[in-house]
């Protein structure tokens, strides 16, 4: 997770963007976290991760109530009412993965087998929650989108 962070931070950055990092280690945590984000933030990413995956309702709900835009990585999130995800596609990372465990069952050491990075990545956008947020999503996004949720 860490990881990842710096990488968003410096894509944020890269764009321009002003970038405050909220570190939440327990779920005890996340509303000092989103208190803390009063008037310091006019959007959020949500880094995924067990924490964040097992609170993904109450997160996106808090995102809700302080009228924040968020994108988060897994669809999960959008069902919950999020309002954009944009990730891997989980499913083909099993499919991947499986494929994995094929070689090594068939005599392929693991350290032979190379580093792959997910290839297939999901965007999905939630209209209902960009009305409730009162955004507009441009065109461009709706068309890229892999689903739509109205």
């Amino acid at each position: 997770m860490m990881a990842e962070t710096g990488k968003v931070q410096a894509a944020a950055r890269a764009a321009g963007l002003d970038v405050v990092t909220l570190v939440v280690r327990r779920a005890e945590e996340i509303t000092a976290a989103f208190d803390g984000l009063k008037n310091k933030a006019d959007a959020i990413y949500c880094v995924p991760g067990p924490l964040t995956g097992e609170n993904r309702v109450r997160i996106v709900t808090m995102a809700l109530a302080a009228k924040l835009p968020a994108i988060y990585g897994p669809r999960n999130y959008v069902d919950a009412g999020g309002l954009v995800s944009y990730g891997p596609d989980i499913a083909d990372l099993f499919r991947r993965a499986a494929d994995f465990v094929d070689k090594i069952l068939r005599g392929t050491r693991p350290a032979d087998i190379p580093v792959e990075q997910p290839t297939k990545l999901l965007l999905f956008v939630n209209l209902t929650t960009a009305k409730a947020l009162g955004l507009v999503i441009p065109q461009s996004i709706l068309l890229r989108a892999d689903e739509v949720i109205e």
